[in-house]
């Protein structure tokens, strides 16, 4: 359904065909029990994602910093992508999926979505860097090569497309107030029909970005970043997060 040139979603969908949602989900549970079968892979993937989630706020420390971007920052690291617990949101996703598909814009609907897809994505490469890493703490070296060693670059590449789509999305929507208000109209429905931690992270990721009046910078620094040091770490570089030339700065000054 559309209002004045909106997509609101609402569309009704034949109950014999899965939905992309129901697919993504489906996929995602897959890949949980996959972990809870192997312990000790577990156990390593946990390690690694703390260690890079540290990387990644030492990586964009400045964007951090700025109080513009701090909301924005926090919400890509540490709810996309963080080593957090979703299965909370994916619970609320599982179980009530259709009435959320009715109720939300189709644009907050399809981020959400997109940071379905991400969620998976990155634990499978980080999965596979893990069944790569050398024992022992991590290093930025042993990161690097477990990281070479897995391959998957295409995959990588799309891990960072859509950390980019999935800010992009959440950008247009706070920039259309019809939506941004609809999406604060579903709180008390959504909470009452169940998927209330959904409602809750999509209100976050907005808030953060309706903070930032434009991100287009944002998501700019982020993109090149993330691709500069990919293309640093499959071009054989240990350092490709330049920390040792941080850590040289550091000793100068």
């Amino acid at each position: 359904m559309k209002l004045f040139g909106v997509d609101l979603g609402g569309g009704r969908r034949a109950r014999s065909e899965p939905s992309d949602l129901v697919r993504l989900l489906e996929r995602n549970a897959k890949l949980r029990d996959v972990f809870e079968h192997e312990p000790e892979l577990r156990a390593r993937l946990a390690t690694l994602q703390r260690w890079q989630s540290q990387r990644l706020l030492r990586s964009h420390a400045d964007l951090r910093a700025n109080p513009r971007y701090r909301a924005a920052v926090d919400f890509f690291f540490e709810e996309l992508y963080g080593g957090g617990d979703p299965r909370g949101r994916d619970r609320d996703l599982q179980r009530v999926h259709r009435v959320m598909e009715a109720l939300l814009p189709a644009q907050a609907l399809q981020s959400l979505m997109l940071a379905i897809e991400l969620e998976i994505l990155s634990q499978d490469l980080d999965a596979d860097v893990a069944r790569e890493l050398a024992p022992g703490a991590i290093t930025v070296e042993k990161y690097a090569e477990a990281y070479r060693r897995a391959g998957r670059r295409r995959d990588r590449e799309r891990q960072i497309a859509l950390l980019d789509t999935i800010g992009s999305y959440l950008d247009q929507v706070v920039r259309k107030p019809i939506i941004r208000g609809l999406v604060r109209m579903s709180r008390s429905p959504a909470h009452a029909a169940g998927f209330g931690a959904l409602q809750e992270f999509l209100e976050r990721g907005l808030d953060a970005f309706e903070a930032m009046h434009g991100a287009g910078e944002f998501l700019d620094t982020l993109r090149e970043r993330e691709t500069l040091a990919m293309e640093r770490i499959y071009a054989g570089s240990n350092d490709p997060f330049d920390f040792d030339v941080v850590r040289a700065k550091d000793r100068s000054a």
